[in-house]
C-alpha cells in the first residue's frame, strides 16, 4: 500500500476538477481527499495500491475537459490507512 500527496497547478478550479478526481479515485478503489487551495491550486491525497495511485496521477494530468493542468507536485509518503473513502473537502 502507498500514499501520494499532490499539488495540482493550472486551470483547475471552477472546472469540476475535484469531482473528476473523486470519481477517478472511487473507480480505482483509492481512499483520501481533494480540495481547492486559496492560491488556485488543488491539493489531493491518495491511499491504496501504488499501481492504482499511478493510474490516478495519469488521469489527474488529463483532468476534466475544461481543466488545463500545467504541473503536479507529487510527494510519496508512508501509507497511513486513515481514510475509509474518498471525499471532497472544503477549505
Amino acid at each position: 500500500m502507498a500514499r501520494a500527496h499532490l499539488y495540482i497547478e493550472g486551470i483547475v478550479q471552477g472546472v469540476f476538477y475535484r469531482a473528476f478526481t473523486r470519481d477517478v479515485a472511487t473507480r480505482l478503489g483509492l481512499h483520501g481527499w481533494v480540495k481547492n487551495l486559496l492560491d488556485g491550486r488543488v491539493e489531493a491525497v491518495f491511499e491504496g495500491e501504488k499501481a492504482d495511485i499511478e493510474k490516478a496521477i495519469v488521469e489527474c494530468y488529463k483532468g476534466p475537459p475544461s481543466a488545463r493542468v500545467t504541473n503536479i507536485e507529487i510527494s510519496w509518503e508512508p501509507y497511513q490507512g486513515e481514510f475509509s473513502g474518498f471525499e471532497i473537502r472544503y477549505y
